[in-house]
């Protein structure tokens, strides 16, 4: 069974996760403050925890006492749980300069922006992250050249609204001109009778989105 550890202090957030965690097999490893997660990260290093240790980190940046940026930047530090991936979560938007400047501190694999995507796509991203950073770790122990990559920034998509087109109305096909044509016999010929335009007020035709 894999293991991800979380440092959430959000009870909403950290409860979902959880539960997701459960859902998906996997055991859960988790914090509601920098603190304590610090604390823990030094009981590992000595040697006091048994067990599978933590292949994911899930870091909340702005969390009580120390930051998730902090407890990133003392993973990257500590010598049991410094190849762990890491993935920064907040709910406050930064500036292209801040996001650079937490993702260098905490050396993080991925920054995501709340609300967290769907379970479906939550997973694919952790998997994903997971598998990046394994390949990087086996290219470097193999004394491969390690191209470095900028860390993927995610944002909720918000899907705008399908646009309604609207068509003009349907025109009558104009009845066939007979001013040039010669009149059968026994037929009387007139003026040629105008087109029947619709109605001033006839309502267009518009097509709603699926």
């Amino acid at each position: 069974m894999s293991t991800w550890m979380v440092v959430e202090d959000e009870p909403d957030i950290y409860d979902v996760l959880l539960a997701m965690f459960e859902i998906w097999g996997i055991e859960g490893v988790a914090f509601v403050d920098g603190a304590e997660a610090v604390s823990w990260i030094e009981t590992v290093d000595q040697g006091r925890v048994h067990g599978e240790l933590p292949e994911l980190a899930i870091l909340d940046i702005r969390l009580p006492e120390i930051s998730g940026t902090e407890v990133g930047a003392r993973l990257r530090k500590s010598t049991v749980l410094g190849d762990i991936a890491i993935v920064l979560i907040t709910a406050y938007r930064l500036s292209p300069e801040e996001e650079k400047s937490v993702v260098a501190q905490a050396k993080a694999d991925l920054l995501m922006y709340k609300p967290l995507p769907a379970m479906a796509e939550l997973r694919e991203a952790m998997d994903g992250v997971i598998a990046k950073h394994h390949q990087r770790k086996t290219q470097a122990v193999a004394g491969a050249a390690v191209v470095e990559e900028t860390p993927e920034v995610v944002v909720p998509q918000m899907v705008p609204p399908e646009p309604v087109s609207a068509a003009l109305p349907d025109q009558p096909p104009p009845p066939p001109d007979t001013s040039t044509q010669p009149s059968p016999p026994g037929v009387k010929t007139g003026p040629p009778s105008s087109p029947t335009q619709p109605p001033a007020n006839s309502p267009g035709h518009v097509r709603k989105p699926s």
